[in-house]
C-alpha cells in the first residue's frame, strides 16, 4: 500500500431497513480497494451502536444473512459497542482523510450522519444535509422538483394521523389517480415497504402496510406499460453522466426480491432507446442532480412510455446500492471506469472544497 494511499473510515450497517443491502455494499468495496487504500470499517448494529474495529470486520467478512438478521447477534459486540456519535468524535477527526458513508435509507442517507460529520469537520463522500434529506423524502423531493418544472407521474400524499382519523376521506383525496396505484412509505429505499396496487379493494391494506415504515406515505399513479431506465451522475460543480441503462424483470415491479436475486432483473446498458431519449433522461439528471445541489454520486431513475415517448423523473438515490453489480458501477464500466476507479474518484470528489 502507497504511504500517500487515502485512510477511509467506511461507515456501514445502519438502523434502517436497508442495514443488510448497506453491509452487501461496504464487502464490495473492501474487497475492490484492498491493498490500494488505508480502509477501516465501523459497522452500525440495528441499535445504532458502533461495533468495535474486530466485530465490524468479523459482520462484514461473516455470509451475508438472507433472513435480514441483526448483524449484532452474530458479530457478538459485547459491551465494547458505543454510541455513534462518540465513537466518530474520537475517530473521524485526527485518524481519517475521509469518511464513507455507505448507509442507505434513514438513520444515514437522509441527512442524519451527514450532518454530524459536517459538525465534526471532516471530509465525507457523497451529498451534504439539504440534498440527502430532500432526495431522501419523496413527497419533498417531488415538490422540489415540480417547483423545478420537472415531468412526474401524478401523486399525492398521506400524513398517518389524518389516515387514522379519516380514512373516508384520505381515500377521497387519491380519486383523481388513475390505476395501477404505488404505494410507498416517504422516506425508505429497496422497494422496501413498498406495493403496486391493482384491485380498489386492496389499496387500504397497501397503505396500512406503508404506515408501518414511515409516518408519510406517498401514492403514485402508474404508468402503462412503462419501462425502467436509471442514469448514474458523479461530480460535485460539474457533473458527469453516464450512458442511460434500463432496468427488465419479470415481477409485477422492481421490487426487493428482484432487486437482490442474481438472474431476477436484467441490466442493459446503453438502454434500447431512442437517442433523444436517452439525452433527454442525461440532460435532466444533470439538472436535478445540481438543482438538488446533490454531491458526489446520484443514480436517477425514469419512467419511460414507449407509446407516446413521454418520460417521468422518478427518484434521485444520493447513496445508491453500491456493490460491484449494481446498476451504479455498471453503469460507469460502460463509461470505461472500472469500480476500483469509480470508488477512488470518490474519494478525490469528498477532499474537494465544497
Amino acid at each position: 500500500m502507497s504511504p500517500s494511499a487515502p485512510r477511509v473510515l467506511l461507515l456501514c450497517g445502519g438502523r434502517s431497513e436497508e442495514h443488510e443491502v448497506s453491509l452487501a455494499s461496504a464487502r464490495s468495496v473492501m474487497r475492490a480497494v484492498a491493498g490500494t487504500v488505508d480502509l477501516t470499517p465501523l459497522v452500525i448494529d440495528r441499535a445504532g451502536r458502533a461495533l468495535p474495529p474486530a466485530a465490524s470486520r468479523r459482520a462484514l467478512e461473516a455470509p451475508a444473512s438472507p433472513d435480514g438478521g441483526d448483524v449484532s447477534a452474530t458479530s457478538d459486540p459485547g459491551p465494547e459497542a458505543d454510541d455513534l456519535t462518540a465513537t466518530l468524535a474520537r475517530l473521524a477527526g485526527p485518524g481519517f482523510d475521509v469518511v464513507l458513508p455507505l448507509l442507505h435509507g434513514p438513520y444515514g442517507e437522509d441527512g442524519t450522519v451527514q450532518g454530524l460529520l459536517r459538525l465534526l469537520g471532516v471530509h465525507f463522500v457523497g451529498s451534504d444535509v439539504l440534498a440527502s434529506a430532500v432526495a431522501m423524502d419523496k413527497l419533498m423531493m417531488k415538490a422540489v422538483l415540480a417547483a423545478g418544472g420537472y415531468p412526474q407521474v401524478a401523486y399525492r400524499g398521506l400524513a398517518r394521523s389524518r389516515w387514522r382519523a379519516d380514512r373516508a376521506g384520505s381515500l377521497g383525496a387519491l380519486a383523481e389517480l388513475g390505476w395501477p396505484r404505488f404505494v410507498k412509505p416517504a422516506n425508505l429505499g429497496s422497494s422496501i415497504g413498498i406495493r403496486r396496487v391493482d384491485d380498489p379493494d386492496e389499496l387500504e391494506a397497501a397503505i396500512d402496510e406503508a404506515f408501518t415504515f414511515d409516518r408519510r406515505v406517498i401514492v403514485e399513479q402508474g404508468v402503462d406499460g412503462a419501462r425502467e431506465l436509471e442514469v448514474a451522475v458523479l461530480g460535485n460543480d460539474a457533473p458527469e453522466v453516464s450512458p442511460v441503462g434500463e432496468i427488465r424483470y419479470g415481477s409485477s415491479f422492481y421490487d426487493y426480491r428482484t432487486k437482490y436475486s442474481d438472474g431476477a432483473a436484467e441490466l442493459l446498458i446503453p438502454a434500447p432507446v431512442p437517442a433523444r431519449v436517452a439525452e433527454r433522461a442525461r440532460d435532466l439528471a444533470r439538472r436535478s442532480f445540481r438543482d438538488l445541489d446533490v454531491a458526489g454520486l446520484a443514480r436517477v431513475d425514469f419512467l419511460y412510455r414507449e407509446a407516446d415517448g413521454a418520460l417521468f423523473l422518478n427518484e434521485l438515490n444520493t447513496m445508491p446500492g453500491f456493490t460491484e453489480h449494481s446498476m451504479y458501477p455498471k453503469l460507469w464500466q460502460a463509461a470505461r471506469l472500472s469500480y476500483p476507479e469509480l470508488i477512488a474518484r470518490l474519494l478525490e470528489l469528498a477532499l474537494e472544497p465544497r
